[in-house]
This record gives C-alpha cells, sequence and structure tokens, in this order.
C-alpha cells in the first residue's frame, strides 16, 4: 500500500507572544515543528503499513528549512519525503495546488492521510481541497481507522455523534488528535533518518499557481479576566453568576 502523509511545518504556538504595543505576535526565533495533529497522521499510515505493508512518502510544502522537519518524521517510520518549496504567504488554494500536483507527481498512491487540521490557523481545509483536486472521495474527522488491502473503514468523530464510513481506494483521510498517540522514534532512528532520501521540488516545476486570498494583517487579541468573586450564600452567589453571564451574551434563554 503507498501511503502519502501531508505535513506541516509550523512555529511552536506554545513559545509565541504579542507585543504589547502594536498587538502583533512575535514570529521570528520561534522554535519550528511538525503541526501535532500531522503527526498523529503519520502514527496511523505506519499501523497501516505494518498491517498491510508498502511504502510511506511525507509531503510538505514549506521553506528550504523545512527538510530538517520531514526528517522527524522519517525518525518516525516514513520511507522518504518531498519537500516542495514554496514562497511564504501563499493561502489554503496555492497550498492544496501544490499538494495535489506533488501527489500527482509521486504517482502511485492507495491513500493519503492528513492532520484534521494544522494547531496554528485550524481551518480544517487541506485535506478536502486535496480531495477536491484529486477526485478522490474523502473521509474527515476519522477518529478510528481499519485500512485493509481492499477497503478503508472510518470511525468519523461529528461532535456529539459517531459515523462509520467506509470507502474504496484511492482516498483522502483526515485524522483526529484522539485516533493514537505518536511514537517517539529512537536515537537510532533518528540517526538512521539521514540515509532516507529527501526530494526537493519548486513550486513553479510543478504548476503555476497564485494565492487567492492576501492576508493584510495579523493581531493577537487582548484576553483579559473580570476576576469577579461572589461572597454570597451559594444560591444568590449561582443566581448572580447566572444573570452576569446572561447579560454579557454567553448564556441565552
Amino acid at each position: 500500500m503507498n501511503i502519502i502523509v501531508c505535513a506541516k511545518q509550523i512555529v511552536d504556538i506554545s513559545e509565541m507572544k504579542v507585543d504589547p504595543s502594536t498587538k502583533k505576535p512575535i514570529l521570528q526565533g520561534l522554535p519550528q515543528k511538525i503541526s501535532d495533529i500531522d503527526k498523529n497522521a503519520m502514527e496511523e499510515a505506519i499501523k497501516i503499513k505494518d498491517k498491510n505493508g508498502g511504502k510511506i512518502t511525507v509531503l510538505t510544502v514549506g521553506p528550504a528549512d523545512a527538510k530538517e522537519r520531514i526528517k522527524e518524521l522519517l525518525a518516525m517510520g516514513a520511507d522518504e519525503g518531498v519537500l516542495v518549496t514554496a514562497p511564504d504567504n501563499i493561502d489554503y488554494h496555492m497550498t492544496a495546488t501544490l499538494l495535489s500536483e506533488a501527489i500527482k507527481k509521486i504517482g502511485e498512491y492507495d491513500l493519503v492521510i492528513c492532520g484534521e487540521a494544522s494547531v496554528d490557523l485550524f481551518s480544517g481545509q487541506i485535506g478536502p481541497r486535496i480531495a477536491g483536486l484529486l477526485n478522490i472521495p474523502q473521509i474527515t474527522y476519522a477518529q478510528s481507522i481499519n485500512a485493509e488491502k481492499d477497503k478503508i473503514t472510518a470511525e468519523r468523530n461529528m461532535s456529539d455523534t459517531a459515523i462509520t464510513t467506509e470507502s474504496n481506494y484511492p482516498v483522502a483521510v483526515t485524522v483526529t488528535k484522539e485516533i493514537n498517540e505518536p511514537r517517539l522514534p529512537s536515537l537510532m532512528q533518528i540517526l538512521g533518518a539521514a540515509n532516507k532520501p529527501i526530494q526537493e521540488w519548486t513550486a513553479d516545476s510543478l504548476t503555476s499557481v497564485k494565492p487567492l486570498v492576501e492576508t493584510i494583517e495579523l493581531k493577537g487579541i487582548k484576553m483579559e479576566r473580570k476576576n469577579v468573586i461572589y461572597k454570597d450564600d451559594v444560591d444568590e452567589s449561582v443566581k448572580q453568576l447566572v444573570d452576569s453571564l446572561a447579560k454579557d451574551g454567553v448564556l441565552r434563554g
């Protein structure tokens, strides 16, 4: 089974701070990492490969230094990597187009796996967009997967409902963070990843595509707590809290 895992390099948002004077996030100097849920996608791909055999290719669209992040997934168990170098400030349309064109160039594939969303922007668009561009079925928000040789069955997390969906191959699947616990590679696996191939393609070598959306400005939101303390008896405090939440629009009658 040929599996392609789409992964994204992001800044570590847990280290991000906001400039108090400009309200803009400070991104310079932040450590880079693979988006957390993409590691869940990688772990699921490894499990499917262990069961059915085959090959795992990691595919990333990003800057040249994303090559180092690809090595992290190679150490987990992927066989090879592909990096499509692209300019900064690309949008979802451009990213999905480049990923789909790269998948076509990679060649025969059975399964494309993505995280349900990247943890920096969390739009959830890339997986469905890829499926649309490749004209293949899609299974989104998979919280468990059973991949057999002729079909795949997934239980999908639809908030208050779980739906079981089945598809033939090829198919695109997006997974949730709850699907598994990504493994930590051993020292030998980390060292061995340096010998696994990573191909680099430019965006222009795949297709001519321009972003449709321009990001004008990015600002942080000021978050302040009211620190209201209710000191009356419990029943009165609950009533005051409910009235206050209703007044602020949090609760609706």
